[in-house]
């Protein structure tokens, strides 16, 4: 079984991406949601919302794949221009947190900006800028040594460890929510 997971991976990488997002991170929205207002929430009646939301990340998982692809390019770039560190060259720590560093500060933003109108679309809702502004500290504290991570590890496995994040990043935002919320 594992092997097969393994091998859809390698074999169907934009589509393996999307998958795992799309579904990874809707049950990190929707652990987020539980637990910041103690019970379910989906977003309003009927599947439609819980669908758009989900094609919303499996795109997002597709952009994961191309910015993790090229972000490691974009490294090798700045070291042969003399813009970066020889040693980011070499696989280890700091070749996993250059990409991480730069994947984060370059792509992050805008990613979070796009998933942002793209949730308020579909709910509805108007921009919030300081709770946007709020989500981008996460590529500081919590997404840069985490995707440190995540680029230590071979290629195919790394949107899926990423879409886990964003799993573990919803329960930790969803307790923050819900203990900094007056009684």
């Amino acid at each position: 079984m594992i092997q097969a997971y393994l091998q859809f991976l390698k074999e169907y990488p934009l589509l393996s991406s999307a998958i795992q997002v799309g579904i990874l991170g809707m049950i990190g929205e929707l652990l987020a949601s539980r637990i910041r207002l103690g019970k379910w929430y989906f977003f309003g009646p009927g599947p439609v919302r819980i669908i758009e939301k989900v094609l919303v990340w499996a795109f997002l998982g597709i952009t994961f794949k191309y910015a993790f692809t090229g972000f490691h390019g974009f490294v090798d770039a700045l070291v042969h221009k003399g813009f970066w560190f020889d040693r980011a060259l070499e696989p280890g720590f700091l070749r996993a947190l250059s990409a991480s560093t730069f994947t984060n500060l370059l792509f992050g933003p805008m990613m979070m900006y796009f998933h942002r109108i793209t949730d308020n679309l579909i709910e509805g809702k108007t921009m919030d800028w300081s709770s946007l502004q709020r989500a981008w500290t996460t590529l500081l504290w919590f997404w840069i040594p985490a995707h440190t991570i995540t680029f230590s590890l071979p290629s195919h496995l790394q949107v899926g460890l990423a879409a886990l994040w964003a799993v573990a990043l919803g329960v930790i935002l969803g307790y923050f929510a819900r203990s900094s919320k007056p009684a």
